[in-house]
Protein backbone atom coordinates (compact mmCIF):
# COMPACT_ATOMS: atom_id res chain seq x y z
CA UNK A 1 0.00 0.00 0.00
CA UNK A 2 1.06 3.43 -0.87
CA UNK A 3 0.95 6.38 1.33
CA UNK A 4 -0.03 9.54 0.67
CA UNK A 5 2.06 11.97 2.65
CA UNK A 6 1.95 16.10 1.74
CA UNK A 7 5.13 17.66 0.04
CA UNK A 8 5.19 19.78 2.52
CA UNK A 9 3.94 18.87 6.34
CA UNK A 10 2.65 21.45 8.64
CA UNK A 11 3.48 20.80 12.32
CA UNK A 12 0.08 21.57 13.14
CA UNK A 13 -0.87 17.79 11.37
CA UNK A 14 -0.52 14.86 13.12
CA UNK A 15 0.15 11.05 11.75
CA UNK A 16 -1.81 8.02 13.83
CA UNK A 17 -2.42 4.76 12.59
CA UNK A 18 -5.88 4.26 11.96
CA UNK A 19 -8.66 2.11 9.85
CA UNK A 20 -10.46 3.26 7.12
CA UNK A 21 -13.82 3.57 9.02
CA UNK A 22 -12.05 5.86 11.57
CA UNK A 23 -10.27 8.01 8.99
CA UNK A 24 -13.69 8.80 7.41
CA UNK A 25 -14.40 9.35 11.47
CA UNK A 26 -11.65 11.82 11.90
CA UNK A 27 -12.79 13.27 8.30
CA UNK A 28 -16.21 13.93 9.29
CA UNK A 29 -15.26 15.21 12.67
CA UNK A 30 -12.88 18.17 10.82
CA UNK A 31 -15.77 19.24 9.11
CA UNK A 32 -18.00 20.14 11.73
CA UNK A 33 -20.72 18.35 11.26
CA UNK A 34 -24.17 19.81 13.08
CA UNK A 35 -26.00 17.03 12.96
CA UNK A 36 -24.93 12.72 12.68
CA UNK A 37 -27.32 10.43 11.93
CA UNK A 38 -26.19 6.94 13.16
CA UNK A 39 -27.50 3.13 12.80
CA UNK A 40 -25.47 0.40 12.93
CA UNK A 41 -24.54 -2.01 10.32
CA UNK A 42 -21.56 -4.44 9.29
CA UNK A 43 -18.59 -3.09 8.21
CA UNK A 44 -19.48 0.41 8.34
CA UNK A 45 -20.38 1.06 12.61
CA UNK A 46 -17.18 1.30 13.41
CA UNK A 47 -17.27 5.00 11.67
CA UNK A 48 -19.93 6.75 13.27
CA UNK A 49 -19.04 4.80 17.06
CA UNK A 50 -16.28 6.75 16.88
CA UNK A 51 -18.07 10.23 15.87
CA UNK A 52 -20.26 8.90 19.22
CA UNK A 53 -16.90 8.96 21.37
CA UNK A 54 -16.00 12.34 20.01
CA UNK A 55 -19.36 13.92 20.97
CA UNK A 56 -19.43 12.40 23.76
CA UNK A 57 -16.04 13.65 24.97
CA UNK A 58 -16.70 17.52 24.06
CA UNK A 59 -14.22 17.09 20.85
CA UNK A 60 -17.34 17.55 18.73
CA UNK A 61 -20.00 19.79 19.44
CA UNK A 62 -23.10 17.69 17.08
CA UNK A 63 -26.30 16.45 17.81
CA UNK A 64 -26.11 12.58 17.48
CA UNK A 65 -29.21 11.20 16.26
CA UNK A 66 -29.67 7.43 16.97
CA UNK A 67 -32.31 6.46 14.71
CA UNK A 68 -34.19 3.22 14.13
CA UNK A 69 -32.91 2.61 10.40
CA UNK A 70 -30.76 3.18 7.81
CA UNK A 71 -33.62 5.02 5.75
CA UNK A 72 -34.72 7.00 9.16
CA UNK A 73 -30.44 8.39 8.77
CA UNK A 74 -30.97 9.94 5.84
CA UNK A 75 -34.25 11.21 6.66
CA UNK A 76 -32.96 12.89 9.55
CA UNK A 77 -29.75 14.14 7.25
CA UNK A 78 -32.25 15.56 4.74
CA UNK A 79 -34.23 17.05 7.53
CA UNK A 80 -31.09 18.65 9.28
CA UNK A 81 -29.91 20.04 5.78
CA UNK A 82 -33.46 21.45 4.71
CA UNK A 83 -32.99 23.67 7.71
CA UNK A 84 -29.48 24.73 6.91
CA UNK A 85 -27.59 22.61 9.10
CA UNK A 86 -24.39 20.78 7.88
CA UNK A 87 -25.14 16.59 8.24
CA UNK A 88 -23.15 13.47 8.13
CA UNK A 89 -23.94 9.43 7.82
CA UNK A 90 -22.53 6.63 7.18
CA UNK A 91 -23.82 2.85 5.90
CA UNK A 92 -23.14 0.05 3.81
CA UNK A 93 -24.95 -2.56 1.88
CA UNK A 94 -28.37 -3.85 2.85
CA UNK A 95 -28.78 -0.27 4.78
CA UNK A 96 -27.70 1.89 1.70
CA UNK A 97 -30.38 -0.51 -0.10
CA UNK A 98 -33.25 0.34 2.24
CA UNK A 99 -31.76 4.01 1.89
CA UNK A 100 -32.63 4.10 -1.66
CA UNK A 101 -36.08 6.49 -1.78
CA UNK A 102 -34.29 8.97 0.41
CA UNK A 103 -31.39 8.98 -1.60
CA UNK A 104 -33.79 10.74 -4.56
CA UNK A 105 -35.29 13.49 -1.84
CA UNK A 106 -31.53 14.27 -1.23
CA UNK A 107 -30.57 14.85 -4.61
CA UNK A 108 -33.71 16.09 -5.77
CA UNK A 109 -34.11 18.60 -3.01
CA UNK A 110 -30.28 19.85 -4.00
CA UNK A 111 -29.36 18.91 -0.37
CA UNK A 112 -25.21 18.57 0.11
CA UNK A 113 -25.31 15.49 2.58
CA UNK A 114 -22.11 13.96 3.09
CA UNK A 115 -22.19 10.06 3.65
CA UNK A 116 -19.68 7.12 3.72
CA UNK A 117 -20.66 4.09 2.39
CA UNK A 118 -18.08 0.94 3.01
CA UNK A 119 -18.78 -1.29 0.13
CA UNK A 120 -20.26 -4.54 1.30
CA UNK A 121 -21.79 -7.08 -1.19
CA UNK A 122 -25.26 -7.84 -1.01
CA UNK A 123 -27.48 -10.82 0.13
CA UNK A 124 -28.38 -13.25 -0.33
CA UNK A 125 -26.13 -15.34 0.71
CA UNK A 126 -25.56 -13.39 3.69
CA UNK A 127 -22.05 -11.93 3.48
CA UNK A 128 -19.82 -8.66 5.10
CA UNK A 129 -17.26 -8.82 2.48
CA UNK A 130 -16.28 -6.05 -0.44
CA UNK A 131 -18.02 -5.52 -3.47
CA UNK A 132 -19.06 -2.40 -5.52
CA UNK A 133 -22.58 -3.38 -6.48
CA UNK A 134 -23.95 -1.91 -3.51
CA UNK A 135 -23.23 1.83 -3.91
CA UNK A 136 -23.64 0.79 -7.96
CA UNK A 137 -26.85 0.22 -7.83
CA UNK A 138 -27.77 3.94 -6.09
CA UNK A 139 -26.01 5.44 -9.41
CA UNK A 140 -28.79 7.12 -10.86
CA UNK A 141 -29.88 8.95 -7.71
CA UNK A 142 -28.53 11.93 -8.50
CA UNK A 143 -25.45 11.53 -5.77
CA UNK A 144 -21.74 12.24 -6.42
CA UNK A 145 -19.74 8.87 -6.15
CA UNK A 146 -15.90 8.73 -5.17
CA UNK A 147 -14.26 5.87 -4.65
CA UNK A 148 -11.13 5.72 -2.57
CA UNK A 149 -7.84 3.95 -2.71
CA UNK A 150 -6.63 3.52 0.64
CA UNK A 151 -7.25 5.71 4.21
CA UNK A 152 -5.61 8.91 3.48
CA UNK A 153 -7.61 9.30 0.80
CA UNK A 154 -10.59 8.52 2.71
CA UNK A 155 -9.86 11.33 5.32
CA UNK A 156 -9.24 13.66 2.27
CA UNK A 157 -12.29 13.08 0.28
CA UNK A 158 -14.88 13.55 3.14
CA UNK A 159 -13.26 17.03 3.36
CA UNK A 160 -12.98 17.28 -0.39
CA UNK A 161 -17.10 16.29 -0.53
CA UNK A 162 -18.16 19.05 1.79
CA UNK A 163 -16.26 21.72 -0.41
CA UNK A 164 -17.74 20.08 -3.45
CA UNK A 165 -21.22 19.57 -2.79
CA UNK A 166 -22.10 22.45 -1.30
CA UNK A 167 -20.84 24.48 -4.13
CA UNK A 168 -23.07 22.66 -6.25
CA UNK A 169 -25.90 21.75 -4.29
CA UNK A 170 -25.97 17.81 -5.07
CA UNK A 171 -25.04 15.06 -1.95
CA UNK A 172 -21.57 12.90 -1.95
CA UNK A 173 -21.17 9.37 -1.07
CA UNK A 174 -18.00 8.34 -0.48
CA UNK A 175 -17.36 4.54 -1.17
CA UNK A 176 -14.28 2.32 0.58
CA UNK A 177 -14.17 -1.00 0.52
CA UNK A 178 -15.22 -3.15 3.18
CA UNK A 179 -11.92 -4.98 5.49
CA UNK A 180 -9.45 -3.74 2.75
CA UNK A 181 -9.55 -0.16 4.32
CA UNK A 182 -12.49 -0.39 6.44
CA UNK A 183 -10.29 -2.53 8.95
CA UNK A 184 -6.85 -2.14 7.92
CA UNK A 185 -4.83 0.26 9.69
CA UNK A 186 -2.19 3.03 7.92
CA UNK A 187 -0.78 5.75 8.55
CA UNK A 188 -2.75 8.99 8.10
CA UNK A 189 -2.26 12.54 8.34
CA UNK A 190 -4.66 14.57 10.15
CA UNK A 191 -4.82 17.96 9.11
CA UNK A 192 -4.85 20.92 11.55
CA UNK A 193 -8.91 22.02 12.72
CA UNK A 194 -7.35 25.71 11.80
CA UNK A 195 -6.40 24.05 8.07
CA UNK A 196 -9.98 22.73 7.45
CA UNK A 197 -11.51 25.49 8.63
CA UNK A 198 -9.71 27.91 6.24
CA UNK A 199 -10.45 25.26 3.61
CA UNK A 200 -13.87 24.65 3.89
CA UNK A 201 -15.92 27.81 5.71
CA UNK A 202 -19.41 27.03 7.45
CA UNK A 203 -22.65 26.30 5.37
CA UNK A 204 -24.64 29.12 4.31
CA UNK A 205 -28.16 27.56 2.11
CA UNK A 206 -29.38 30.37 0.05
CA UNK A 207 -32.53 28.24 0.34
CA UNK A 208 -33.51 26.52 3.87
CA UNK A 209 -36.39 25.82 6.38
CA UNK A 210 -36.96 29.76 7.69
CA UNK A 211 -39.51 31.15 9.21
CA UNK A 212 -38.78 34.56 8.51
CA UNK A 213 -38.37 33.85 4.94
CA UNK A 214 -40.70 31.04 3.95
CA UNK A 215 -40.48 29.02 1.19
CA UNK A 216 -42.05 25.66 0.31
CA UNK A 217 -39.98 22.59 -0.14
CA UNK A 218 -40.56 19.44 -1.78
CA UNK A 219 -44.26 19.98 -3.05
CA UNK A 220 -46.36 19.23 -6.36
CA UNK A 221 -45.31 20.56 -9.10
CA UNK A 222 -46.78 19.88 -12.78
CA UNK A 223 -45.03 19.04 -16.30
CA UNK A 224 -44.96 22.64 -16.85
CA UNK A 225 -41.54 23.01 -15.00
CA UNK A 226 -40.51 18.94 -13.78
CA UNK A 227 -38.14 19.09 -17.19
CA UNK A 228 -36.44 21.62 -16.37
CA UNK A 229 -35.50 20.88 -12.83
CA UNK A 230 -34.19 17.33 -13.90
CA UNK A 231 -31.92 19.60 -16.56
CA UNK A 232 -30.53 21.53 -13.69
CA UNK A 233 -29.21 18.71 -11.48
CA UNK A 234 -27.94 17.46 -14.90
CA UNK A 235 -26.39 20.69 -14.96
CA UNK A 236 -24.75 21.04 -11.81
CA UNK A 237 -23.44 17.12 -12.57
CA UNK A 238 -21.94 18.63 -15.25
CA UNK A 239 -20.46 21.74 -13.59
CA UNK A 240 -19.28 19.49 -10.78
CA UNK A 241 -16.23 17.95 -13.12
CA UNK A 242 -14.57 21.39 -12.61
CA UNK A 243 -15.18 21.92 -9.14
CA UNK A 244 -14.04 18.51 -8.15
CA UNK A 245 -10.62 19.55 -10.07
CA UNK A 246 -10.58 23.00 -8.59
CA UNK A 247 -11.23 22.01 -5.42
CA UNK A 248 -8.78 19.31 -5.64
CA UNK A 249 -6.07 21.93 -6.45
CA UNK A 250 -7.30 24.02 -3.93
CA UNK A 251 -7.06 20.90 -1.69
CA UNK A 252 -2.91 20.46 -2.62
CA UNK A 253 -1.75 24.01 -2.36
CA UNK A 254 -3.14 23.55 1.51
CA UNK A 255 -2.50 19.79 2.28
CA UNK A 256 0.10 18.54 -0.34
CA UNK A 257 -2.43 16.15 -1.62
CA UNK A 258 -3.88 16.61 -4.84
CA UNK A 259 -6.94 14.61 -6.15
CA UNK A 260 -8.82 14.93 -9.37
CA UNK A 261 -11.76 12.84 -11.32
CA UNK A 262 -9.04 10.54 -12.28
CA UNK A 263 -5.68 9.37 -11.36
CA UNK A 264 -2.94 8.11 -14.30
CA UNK A 265 0.19 5.56 -13.42
CA UNK A 266 3.17 5.50 -15.61
CA UNK A 267 0.31 6.39 -18.81
CA UNK A 268 3.20 7.58 -21.01
CA UNK A 269 3.99 5.99 -23.69
CA UNK A 270 1.52 2.12 -22.62
CA UNK A 271 0.00 -0.24 -25.08
CA UNK A 272 -1.90 -1.81 -22.50
CA UNK A 273 -3.74 0.29 -19.70
CA UNK A 274 -5.43 -1.20 -16.77
CA UNK A 275 -8.58 0.52 -15.57
CA UNK A 276 -9.80 0.43 -11.55
CA UNK A 277 -10.85 1.39 -8.42
CA UNK A 278 -10.89 1.43 -5.04
CA UNK A 279 -8.56 -0.63 -3.12
CA UNK A 280 -7.75 -2.55 -6.25
CA UNK A 281 -5.63 -0.05 -7.32
CA UNK A 282 -2.40 -0.35 -5.36
CA UNK A 283 -2.42 -3.88 -6.08
CA UNK A 284 -2.40 -2.79 -9.82
CA UNK A 285 0.16 -0.30 -9.56
CA UNK A 286 2.53 -3.08 -8.24
CA UNK A 287 1.93 -5.49 -10.98
CA UNK A 288 2.41 -2.28 -13.66
CA UNK A 289 5.67 -1.70 -11.90
CA UNK A 290 6.76 -5.76 -12.25
CA UNK A 291 6.02 -5.44 -15.85
CA UNK A 292 7.65 -2.41 -16.80
CA UNK A 293 11.03 -3.76 -15.07
CA UNK A 294 10.01 -6.79 -17.57
CA UNK A 295 9.95 -3.79 -20.85
CA UNK A 296 6.36 -4.14 -20.84
CA UNK A 297 4.52 -0.78 -22.11
CA UNK A 298 1.74 -0.92 -19.42
CA UNK A 299 -0.19 2.03 -17.08
CA UNK A 300 -3.24 2.63 -15.03
CA UNK A 301 -5.82 4.82 -14.73
CA UNK A 302 -7.37 4.94 -11.78
CA UNK A 303 -11.16 6.51 -11.48
CA UNK A 304 -11.98 7.81 -8.56
CA UNK A 305 -15.06 9.70 -9.46
CA UNK A 306 -17.66 7.58 -10.83
CA UNK A 307 -20.46 10.48 -10.28
CA UNK A 308 -20.19 12.61 -12.23
CA UNK A 309 -18.64 10.28 -14.54
CA UNK A 310 -15.47 11.74 -16.35
CA UNK A 311 -16.00 11.04 -20.20
CA UNK A 312 -13.40 13.50 -21.22
CA UNK A 313 -10.76 12.65 -19.42
CA UNK A 314 -10.91 8.48 -19.58
CA UNK A 315 -11.36 9.53 -23.65
CA UNK A 316 -8.43 11.45 -23.37
CA UNK A 317 -5.72 9.05 -21.24
CA UNK A 318 -7.06 5.80 -23.20
CA UNK A 319 -7.28 6.87 -26.61
CA UNK A 320 -3.36 6.24 -27.11
CA UNK A 321 -3.89 2.75 -26.55
CA UNK A 322 -3.66 -0.36 -28.29
CA UNK A 323 -5.91 -2.43 -25.57
CA UNK A 324 -7.93 -1.91 -22.39
CA UNK A 325 -8.73 -4.00 -19.64
CA UNK A 326 -11.31 -2.82 -16.92
CA UNK A 327 -11.15 -4.66 -13.26
CA UNK A 328 -14.46 -4.33 -12.24
CA UNK A 329 -15.57 -5.32 -8.18
CA UNK A 330 -19.46 -5.62 -9.28
CA UNK A 331 -21.28 -6.37 -12.01
CA UNK A 332 -25.01 -5.26 -13.39
CA UNK A 333 -26.70 -9.05 -13.77
CA UNK A 334 -27.50 -8.97 -17.61
CA UNK A 335 -25.03 -7.01 -18.58
CA UNK A 336 -21.36 -6.62 -17.01
CA UNK A 337 -18.90 -4.31 -15.05
CA UNK A 338 -20.41 -1.38 -14.63
CA UNK A 339 -16.95 0.65 -14.53
CA UNK A 340 -16.84 -1.20 -17.87
CA UNK A 341 -19.72 -0.32 -19.52
CA UNK A 342 -19.08 3.64 -18.43
CA UNK A 343 -15.84 3.41 -20.32
CA UNK A 344 -16.51 2.13 -23.14
CA UNK A 345 -19.59 4.56 -23.58
CA UNK A 346 -16.59 7.44 -22.84
CA UNK A 347 -14.45 5.99 -26.02
CA UNK A 348 -17.28 6.10 -28.52
CA UNK A 349 -16.47 8.92 -30.11
CA UNK A 350 -12.99 8.54 -31.13
CA UNK A 351 -11.85 7.82 -34.37
CA UNK A 352 -10.01 4.69 -33.31
CA UNK A 353 -11.12 2.82 -30.21
CA UNK A 354 -8.20 0.77 -28.18
CA UNK A 355 -9.26 -3.31 -28.02
CA UNK A 356 -11.60 -3.05 -24.44
CA UNK A 357 -11.89 -6.02 -22.49
CA UNK A 358 -13.95 -6.19 -19.18
CA UNK A 359 -12.86 -8.25 -15.96
CA UNK A 360 -15.18 -9.45 -12.98
CA UNK A 361 -12.67 -10.20 -10.19
CA UNK A 362 -13.10 -10.00 -5.78
CA UNK A 363 -17.07 -10.42 -6.01
CA UNK A 364 -17.91 -11.04 -2.20
CA UNK A 365 -14.60 -9.62 -0.84
CA UNK A 366 -12.17 -12.31 -2.58
CA UNK A 367 -8.74 -11.31 -2.51
CA UNK A 368 -7.19 -9.68 -6.22
CA UNK A 369 -3.79 -10.18 -6.48
CA UNK A 370 -0.42 -8.83 -7.83
CA UNK A 371 -0.62 -12.18 -9.73
CA UNK A 372 -4.07 -11.92 -10.61
CA UNK A 373 -3.24 -8.47 -12.08
CA UNK A 374 -0.60 -9.81 -14.17
CA UNK A 375 -2.60 -12.54 -15.43
CA UNK A 376 -4.98 -10.28 -16.08
CA UNK A 377 -3.09 -7.69 -18.04
CA UNK A 378 -1.31 -10.50 -20.03
CA UNK A 379 -4.31 -12.26 -21.56
CA UNK A 380 -5.29 -8.58 -22.27
CA UNK A 381 -1.83 -7.91 -23.94
CA UNK A 382 -1.30 -11.60 -26.00
CA UNK A 383 -5.41 -10.94 -27.12
CA UNK A 384 -6.48 -13.78 -25.32
CA UNK A 385 -9.04 -12.02 -23.31
CA UNK A 386 -12.32 -12.25 -24.41
CA UNK A 387 -14.38 -9.30 -24.26
CA UNK A 388 -16.32 -9.59 -20.55
CA UNK A 389 -14.70 -11.89 -18.65
CA UNK A 390 -15.02 -13.52 -15.38
CA UNK A 391 -11.91 -14.17 -13.81
CA UNK A 392 -10.45 -17.02 -10.84
CA UNK A 393 -13.25 -18.62 -11.36
CA UNK A 394 -13.76 -22.09 -9.33
CA UNK A 395 -14.33 -24.70 -11.64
Amino acid sequence: MRLRMPEKSNRNDMKIVITGNHAASYGAKLCRPHVIAAYPITPQTEVVEKLAVMVGDGELKAEFLKVESEHSAMAACIGAEAAGSRSFTATSSQGLALMHEMLHWAANSRLPIVMVNVNRAMAPPWTVWADQTDSLAQRDTGWLQFYCEDNQEILDTVILAYKISEKICLPSMICLDAFFLSHTSEIVDIPSQEQVDKFLPGLDLEYKLDIKNPRAFGGLVTQEWYYELRYKIQQAMEDSKAVINNAGKEFEKTFGRKYGLIEEYRVDGAEILLVVSGSMTATAREAVDIMRKDNKKIGLVKIRAFRPFPNEEIAVALKNAKAVAVIDRNISFGNEGIFFTETKAALAGLKKVPSLHGFIAGLGGREIQVADILKMAELTALGKAKNFNWYGLKK
